[in-house]
């Protein structure tokens, strides 16, 4: 199986190197997740004709050491991928991937946070997959930190890794029941060149009568220009609550990575695109079992005419075992192809499993009519069933589903799923 880290190799390392350090036993945990799917769908291959496509996927989470307290502890989650069809849909028919491991140290004294290893990296403007280094700790009573340094995964098969490099960090300004404000920068190397730097600023505020305040916007520093701005209030009132909203995007700014060659998005820097999104959701809580929603957003282009977005929820929650609702919005776009109807009807019924065999159900249909043809078709729809049951006091959880589609990209799409999920938690 081609992976792009050795996880044999570091599973092993990590967790011979966790057991070796002095612990007290009564601390050690281990938490255990596995999901397997197994999908079926037909698609065109390479050959020109429709083949049934059957990939089975595996999903692994390791959680070992000081889970519940401070101390050391080793995290790791990763995937393979074997088709059992094998008939050329795929490049290769079994992939996978560590998506992270890593050790990490905690430590109440400071919120003293140490991680080593393949990290996702959440600071301010970083958003990154990282092979590296991240350490956080607060300052002072209000002043806390954190600074990451290694080297990116996402450049890591684009002229190899050597000179690809990634660094940044955040700090914050916090008062517990005011809020937060924090300053945060990122440098991505690739191959020596400068691949994108980013600075940002993000908010958090907690004002009295329960309005809330946030916020974050972000600096391309290689391009000189502001990439995204994007602030919300939530305002309660009664059983309502409003939250006016507004996010501004620009492409050459948002988009523009220098050396990353690799951004799949790049082609959208070239131009000089603008969008800000102007909107308000409201929502009402009629009762306990009712909730009502309305949505409006204005899509204001720089290079094109604006659109409008208007929409109306409704869920009924009954009981913690059922939920049923839908969604009718519409979309008026500056041209007709832009311009649409759409409708959805959802339900979860659980815990069945006094009446019947199974212990869930679940269903999802959603209806989209067009203003102008699509490859000559006005509509979409799709159509989604599940069901399900759980063994071993809640450790096993078993779901069948299938969907349905049928769009102006596909005549007919039928798909199967077929999942296991089972959770083992034991202190060692």
């Amino acid at each position: 199986m081609k992976v792009r880290f050795c996880v044999a190799r570091g599973l092993l390392l990590a967790v011979l190197a966790l057991l070796a350090l002095p612990m007290n036993s009564a601390a050690v945990e281990l938490r255990v997740q596995s999901d397997t799917l197994l999908r079926v769908f037909e698609r065109d291959t390479t050959s020109g004709t429709d083949n049934l496509v059957t990939p089975g996927y595996e999903y692994l989470q390791v959680d070992m050491g000081s889970l519940s307290e401070a101390g050391l502890s080793f995290h790791a989650y990763g995937w393979g991928r074997y088709d059992f069809a094998d008939n050329d849909f795929y490049q290769d028919a079994d992939a996978g991937e560590l998506l992270y491991g890593y050790l990490e140290y905690k430590r109440e004294n400071a919120n003293l946070n140490i991680r080593l290893g393949r990290q996702y990296i959440f600071e301010g403007v970083a958003n990154e997959s990282v092979d590296g280094l991240r350490l956080s700790s607060d300052l002072s009573e209000n002043i806390s930190a954190s600074i990451y340094a290694g080297q990116p995964v996402g450049l890591d098969s684009t002229s190899g890794r050597s000179g690809d490099s990634i660094y940044g960090g955040r700090v914050a300004l916090h008062k517990m029941s005011l809020g937060e404000v924090g300053l945060s920068y990122k440098n991505i190397q690739n191959d020596s060149d400068t691949a994108e730097e980013m600075a940002g600023v993000d908010i958090a505020l907690y004002l009295p009568k329960g309005i809330n305040f946030f916020g974050n916007s972000s600096y391309n520093l290689d391009s000189n220009g502001f990439a995204e701005h994007s602030y919300e209030f939530s305002i309660p009132y009664e059983n309502f609550r409003f939250r006016p909203f507004f996010q501004m995007f620009n492409y050459a700014d948002y988009f523009a990575t220098g050396a990353n060659s690799v951004n799949p998005f790049r082609v959208l820097a070239t131009g000089d695109e603008e969008i800000s999104i102007y909107g308000i959701d409201l929502s009402w809580l009629k009762s306990e079992a009712w909730t009502f929603v309305g949505k409006f957003k204005y899509y204001d282009y720089d290079q094109a005419d604006g659109n409008q977005y208007y929409g109306l929820a409704a869920t009924w929650h009954p009981g913690e075992a059922t939920d049923l609702g839908g969604e009718v919005g519409y979309l008026n776009g500056d041209l007709s192809k832009n311009t649409y109807l759409l409708t959805r009807l959802f339900a979860t019924v659980d815990q069945l499993g006094d009446k019947l065999w199974l212990d869930f159900l679940t269903g999802d249909i959603v209806y989209a009519s067009y203003d102008q043809d699509i490859y000559g078709e006005d509509y979409s729809l799709f159509v989604s069933l599940g069901t399900g049951k759980t063994f071993l006091d809640g450790r096993l959880r078993v779901k069948l589903s299938g969907d349905y589609s049928q769009d102006p990209y596909f005549d007919d799409d039928l798909r199967g799923l077929l999942s296991l999920t089972y959770n083992y938690d034991h202190g060692l």
